[in-house]
């Protein structure tokens, strides 16, 4: 799994580093917007974990950047704000979870995890109605044609 990490708290970052990649994961660190940026317009990400507290632009402020760019990666934002404006906020600029600081690493894991494979299934569905879209099908007789 391919997983940008938006954190510019080190002490954080080499937390969750360290902790993804003894699981598996490969984890690229982003410590400011302008890396955001750049990232997002050259990798596909599975996942992004977004602080929301960085030095140049907020993580509310890039992540309606990121949806505006029709990039629909999902998106978990970790932040130690944890009122409820915060997280209704985060959420309706087109965040996909919100995990208050400070927080146990398993949750964190599990979050990725369910954000992941809700992905893979809706990927995986819509790879199916293009498939079938392929095909005429008419009610009422044996037969399928490829168009």
């Amino acid at each position: 799994m391919n997983i940008l990490l938006v954190e510019d708290d080190s002490r954080i970052s080499d937390f969750i580093v360290k902790g993804l990649e003894e699981n598996g994961m490969h984890v690229q660190l982003a410590t400011n917007g302008q890396q955001v940026q750049e990232y997002i317009q050259t990798i596909d990400w599975d996942l992004i974990l977004m602080d929301i507290m960085l030095p140049d632009i907020d993580g509310i402020q890039l992540t309606k950047l990121i949806r505006f760019k029709k990039i629909y990666t999902p998106i978990l934002v970790l932040s130690a704000l944890s009122d409820i404006g915060d997280k209704t906020s985060a959420l309706d600029s087109g965040a996909d979870d919100y995990l208050t600081k400070p927080f146990h690493f398993n949750e964190l894991l599990a979050r990725i995890n369910a954000l992941t494979r809700r992905t893979k299934f809706n990927y995986e569905k819509k790879r199916i109605l293009l498939y079938l879209q392929r095909f005429t099908i008419k009610p009422g007789k044996a037969s399928c044609y490829a168009k």
